[in-house]
C-alpha cells in the first residue's frame, strides 16, 4: 500500500490523548491523510469546519479524534444521560460504520458511552437503550434523531439532554440534503444549542450545502483536500490510485459483457450499481443463476431489516460481488475492494465520483468501470470538464456468450423472474426520464427495442412512455404471459385462486352496464358545465329573430322612449328620432311603440 501521509500523529500541533494514540496504533494508523493533519487541530481550538476531502481519504477518524479529545477536556464530566456529541450521516450502513469506528476508541474509554440509532429497528427498544445504558456520543440517521426528539411520552426528554451538547458532526452533507433530510436536519438543529462545535464533511460542495454551512455553522474555516500531482491543477475529485475505465456498449449486449466481466475476475471483490431497487432484484437474481462459484449479494434502499446483516457479511468476504444501488455510493467503507462496476450511470454527475470511491481507498489502488451506450459516450467529457475525472476507454471483451436466451428461459419458467423483469425494465425507463443531465441522456433517443432486448423480456411492458410507439425490431415471444407460473407453489396457489376469483366476478357483470370512470371526477364536472353554458348560449341564439345591429337600434329607441316618459324630448323629436331612413325605418314601423313600451 502506498502511504499518502502529512506525518505521524505525534507531529499535531495539539497533542493527543496517550490512549487515543495506542487506539490509532491498535487500528495500524501510523501517519495521518491530509484531511486529517488540516481539520483535527482546527476542531480542537474549537473552530468550525467544513471540510471537503476526495472520497476515501480518511473523513471519519478526521472527526472520531476531535470529538473524543473535546469531550475529555471537559471541565464537567458528562453524566449518563446528557449528550455531549452527535454524529449524523445519511444511511444506516454508514452510521454502523462510524459506530463501529468509534467503538474502537471508546473501549479505551469507559467513562463514555456510544449509541447508535438508525432505521429498521424498534424505537421503543432504543429509548429503553437510551435510558439504561445513555448515550454520551449518538450516531443516528436523520429521520431516526428526529423521531428521538419526540418520544417525551415515553421517558425520554432528549431535548434536555442535548443542552451539553459540544459537538455537532454532518458527515456526507451534500448526500444528508439530496436525500431530502433538509427538513429533519432544520428541526434537529432548533433543538441544539447555539454554543457548540459543528463539523461538515463531504466529498463535494455543492450550492445546497453552502447554505448549510451558512445556516449551522458559525465562523468556519472551510478545508479543501485535492489530490496531488495531475489533480493539483485540475481539483480531481476522485483518488489518484483509482483507474478509471468506460465501456461502450449497445443495449442488447451490455448484460452480457457485464457476465462475461465477472466470471473472469471471480477472485477478486465487486460492487455493482444498478439505478434502482427493481434493478438490482432483477440482474441479482439474474448473476446468481449465471456467475457460478462466487458470492452474490443484494442490497437496496427498500429493504428493512436484512440490510445491516448483508453489509457487515459481505465486508468480512474476501472475494464477492455486491448488487446495489446507490444506497451503498457515499462513505462506506469496504475492505479490498477490487472493481467498481456502474451497470447504469448514476442520476447525477456527483454521485459518480462516490461510486467510485467505494474503491481505492487510504492509500490502496483500485478500478472503476461504467457501461454506456452509444449515444450516452458524451458523457466522458462532461464527467472530465464538470467532476475533473478522467476515464480511460476499455474496449469490448470478445468471446463473450449470449446468455439473454437463457434469461428468457428463466422468465418463462417462472413467473417470479418475469414480472422482476417487467418492473426492472419500466423502473429504469422511470429513472432515466429523470436524469439530472437530460442533454446526454435523453428518453426520446432510447432505443427501446434494444432496452427490452437486454433486459430479456418476453414483451413490452404497458407504460405511458411507450404509449403509441411501434417496435418493429423487437419480437415478443409466442406464449401467452399470462399462464406462466410461479415456481413458488404457494404463490401461485394464492395466484390462481386470485385469477378464479376475477372470473367469477367477471361472469356475474356480463349484461351490467359498465361504467368507465376515465377522467378524474371533478373534470368531469367542468366538462358538464361547460357542456351546459354552449348549449344555452345556442338556444339563445337560435331564438332570437333580432340580429346585433338591429338589437343595438332597439336599444336606442328604447332610449328614446325612456326621454320621452320623463319629459326630457317631444312627441315630435320622439317620431323624428324613429322615422329615419332605411333598416332603421322599418325595423321601427315592425316593432311599433307599444311593443317599446312592454320591453321597458
Amino acid at each position: 500500500m502506498e502511504h499518502v501521509t502529512e506525518g505521524s500523529w505525534e507531529s499535531l500541533p495539539v497533542s493527543l490523548h496517550p490512549r487515543v494514540l495506542g487506539a490509532l496504533r491498535e487500528l495500524g494508523f501510523p501517519y495521518m491523510t491530509p484531511v486529517q493533519s488540516a481539520t483535527i487541530p482546527l476542531f480542537m481550538r474549537n473552530k468550525d469546519v467544513a471540510a471537503e476531502a476526495v472520497t476515501g481519504s480518511g473523513k471519519t477518524l478526521a472527526f472520531v479524534i476531535p470529538i473524543l479529545e473535546i469531550l475529555l477536556r471537559r471541565e464537567e464530566k458528562l453524566k449518563k444521560s446528557q449528550v455531549g456529541a452527535i454524529i449524523i450521516t445519511p444511511t444506516r450502513e454508514l452510521a454502523v460504520q462510524i459506530d463501529e469506528v468509534l467503538s474502537h476508541f471508546t473501549k479505551h474509554f469507559p467513562q463514555f458511552s456510544q449509541i447508535l440509532w438508525i432505521g429498521g429497528r424498534n424505537p421503543g427498544e432504543d429509548v429503553e437503550r437510551f435510558k439504561q445504558q445513555g448515550g454520551n456520543i449518538i450516531v443516528a440517521t436523520p429521520g431516526r434523531l428526529e423521531d428521538m426528539f419526540r418520544r417525551k411520552a415515553e421517558g425520554l426528554d432528549l431535548a434536555s439532554c442535548v443542552r451539553s451538547l459540544d459537538v455537532l458532526v454532518l458527515d456526507e452533507a451534500d448526500r444528508l440534503l439530496d436525500m431530502g433530510f433538509e427538513a429533519s436536519i432544520n428541526t434537529i438543529l432548533e433543538f441544539l444549542p447555539k454554543q457548540r462545535r459543528t463539523g461538515l464533511f463531504s466529498a463535494t460542495q455543492t450550492q445546497e450545502v453552502e447554505n448549510l454551512v451558512r445556516a449551522g455553522l458559525r465562523n468556519p474555516v472551510r478545508v479543501s483536500v485535492k489530490e496531488k500531482g495531475v489533480a493539483a491543477s485540475g481539483a480531481q475529485k476522485t483518488p489518484s490510485r483509482l483507474e478509471n475505465y468506460y465501456m461502450v456498449c449497445k443495449a442488447d449486449e451490455k448484460f452480457n459483457q457485464l457476465v462475461h466481466f465477472l466470471r473472469n475476475h471471480k477472485q477478486e471483490k465487486h460492487l455493482v450499481f444498478f439505478s434502482t431497487c427493481a434493478c438490482v432484484e432483477y440482474y441479482g437474481k439474474a448473476l446468481e443463476a449465471l456467475v457460478k462459484g462466487v458470492k452474490i449479494m443484494c442490497i437496496h434502499g427498500k429493504m428493512k431489516y436484512k440490510r445491516n446483516k448483508i453489509f457487515m457479511e459481505f465486508r468480512k468476504l474476501q472475494s464477492g460481488i455486491l448488487v446495489c444501488t446507490d444506497v451503498m455510493a457515499r462513505g462506506i467503507d469496504i475492505p479490498e475492494v477490487n472493481w467498481v462496476l456502474q451497470y447504469d450511470p448514476p442520476s447525477n454527475a456527483s454521485a459518480f465520483v462516490h461510486r467510485c470511491g467505494r474503491t481505492a481507498r487510504i492509500g490502496h489502488g483500485g478500478s472503476a468501470l461504467v457501461f454506456l451506450l452509444p449515444m450516452e459516450e458524451s458523457y466522458i467529457n462532461f464527467l472530465a470538464i464538470n467532476q475533473k475525472c478522467p476515464l480511460q476507454e476499455m474496449k469490448l471483451q470478445r468471446n463473450t456468450v449470449d446468455l439473454l436466451p437463457k434469461l428468457k428461459s428463466m422468465a418463462l419458467a417462472d413467473r417470479a423472474v418475469f414480472e422482476k423483469g417487467m418492473k426492472a425494465f419500466v423502473s429504469y425507463v422511470q429513472a432515466y426520464a429523470k436524469h439530472e443531465c437530460n442533454l446526454i441522456f435523453r428518453l426520446k433517443d432510447l432505443d427501446f427495442a434494444s432496452l427490452a432486448q437486454g433486459f430479456a423480456l418476453l414483451r413490452m411492458p404497458k407504460m405511458p412512455e411507450l404509449r403509441g410507439k411501434q417496435f418493429p425490431d423487437f419480437v415478443p415471444v409466442d406464449v401467452n404471459t399470462d399462464t406462466i407460473p410461479f415456481k413458488d407453489k404457494i404463490r401461485e396457489k394464492q395466484r390462481q385462486k386470485l385469477l378464479e376469483q376475477q372470473r367469477r366476478e367477471k361472469t356475474e357483470n356480463e349484461g351490467r352496464r359498465k361504467f368507465i370512470k376515465s377522467k378524474a371526477w371533478s373534470k368531469q364536472k367542468a366538462k358538464k358545465e361547460k357542456k351546459k353554458k354552449m348549449n344555452e348560449k345556442r338556444k339563445r341564439e337560435e331564438g332570437s329573430d333580432i340580429e346585433d345591429e338591429d338589437m343595438e337600434e332597439l336599444l336606442n329607441d328604447t332610449r328614446l322612449l325612456k326621454k320621452l316618459k320623463k319629459g326630457k324630448i317631444t312627441e315630435e323629436e320622439f317620431e323624428k328620432g324613429l322615422l329615419t331612413t332605411g333598416k332603421r325605418t322599418i325595423k321601427t314601423v315592425d316593432l311599433g311603440i307599444s311593443d317599446l313600451e312592454d320591453d321597458c
